[in-house]
């Protein structure tokens, strides 16, 4: 997979707007895949490091943008309207009201946080005044150390085969999801705790 997106971004490199505009796509999608692989790309000269970051920063803006406006606009359909003030929402709205702004903040760094508490935000109608700011200086600084350590991964290994570069970078991002996923199952596990007890 990875040797397919480095042959796909080579083949975009001739198109001026093309590879700019592939990784605002892939970085809305998939941020964490799109940081390690620009990173590798840019240290690879195929896209230069200020195109890369500009590129992947708007990305993450307009996916934290499209997650809150689809919030929004689930609020509209009648059928997920009554879910605003019902029962059954009151204990996770109640636990993202409590500590809502650093939420909102750690929602880059959480796999899954980032979908539920972005699209719950649009959905309960949290001011956009918070949320753009935590959520943007979130996913920069995110976006920042994955691309600057892919970057610098890339310069290091310019000389590796590129099946062992590509695995290694694949094994990194496995072990940032994993390492996410046991944090939130720990801290589930820890806030269930006393309740089931």
């Amino acid at each position: 997979m990875f040797t397919f997106l480095s042959h796909f971004a080579v083949g975009t490199v001739d198109g001026i707007l093309l590879l700019p505009f592939a990784i605002v796509l892939c970085a809305i999608l998939f941020e964490d895949l799109t940081a390690i692989v620009v990173g590798v790309l840019a240290a690879d000269g195929i896209v230069s490091v200020q195109v890369a970051f500009l590129s992947f920063y708007i990305g993450i803006v307009i996916g934290d943008a499209m997650l809150y406006s689809l919030g929004s606009l689930a609020r509209t359909h009648p059928r997920l309207a009554h879910y605003i003030d019902h029962d059954f929402t009151a204990s996770f709205r109640s636990w993202l009201e409590s500590r809502y702004s650093l939420i909102i903040f750690f929602g880059h760094f959480v796999p899954g946080l980032r979908f539920t508490t972005y699209v719950a935000s649009g959905f309960f109608r949290y001011p956009l005044s918070v949320f753009i700011p935590r959520a943007i200086a979130s996913g920069l600084l995110l976006g920042t150390v994955l691309l600057s350590v892919s970057y610098w991964f890339g310069n290091v290994t310019s000389e590796w085969v590129s099946h062992i570069r590509w695995g290694i970078a694949g094994v990194f991002l496995l072990v940032l999801f994993f390492v996410g996923r046991h944090n939130l199952l720990a801290h589930m596990a820890k806030k269930n705790g006393p309740e089931s007890a």
